[in-house]
C-alpha cells in the first residue's frame, strides 16, 4: 500500500522504519546508539565487521591502505568487513594500533 506525500510515494514499510528513527530524534537523548541504526547491517554482515569498516573510514584508509599497513592482503579486509572471515586477537590488536580503537570491538 503506497501513502501519498507531497512530493513522492513512500510505501508503508518504509514510512514506519522512519517513524522508528523519528522516534528516537523526538527523545531528549543527544545520539542514538550505533547497534539501533545499523540493526539490519549486523543481520546482513557481522558486529565486529561494521566496527572494523567504520574505524576505517573514520580513519579515512582505503581497504588497500589498511592491509599494507597491518601485512595482511586487500581482500582479507574485505572479507573481514563483509563476515566472510573471523578476526583473530592477533589481527584485532594490529588493527586497533592502526586504527586507534580498543581490540575488543573488532572480536
Amino acid at each position: 500500500m503506497l501513502v501519498r506525500t507531497r512530493t513522492r510515494r513512500i510505501s508503508r514499510r518504509k514510512l514506519t522504519k522512519r517513524a522508528a528513527v523519528h522516534k528516537f530524534m523526538r527523545k531528549k537523548e543527544k545520539s542514538i546508539p550505533w547497534r539501533e541504526v545499523a540493526k539490519e547491517n549486523i543481520k546482513k554482515y557481522t558486529e565486529s565487521g561494521l566496527a572494523l569498516r567504520g574505524a576505517r573510514l573514520r580513519a579515512e584508509k582505503t581497504q588497500k591502505e589498511l592491509a599494507d599497513a597491518i601485512g595482511a592482503q586487500p581482500h582479507h579486509i574485505s572479507e573481514m568487513e563483509h563476515g566472510k572471515r573471523t578476526i583473530g586477537k592477533e589481527m584485532a590488536h594490529k588493527l586497533s594500533k592502526i586504527l586507534n580503537m580498543n581490540y575488543r570491538m573488532f572480536l
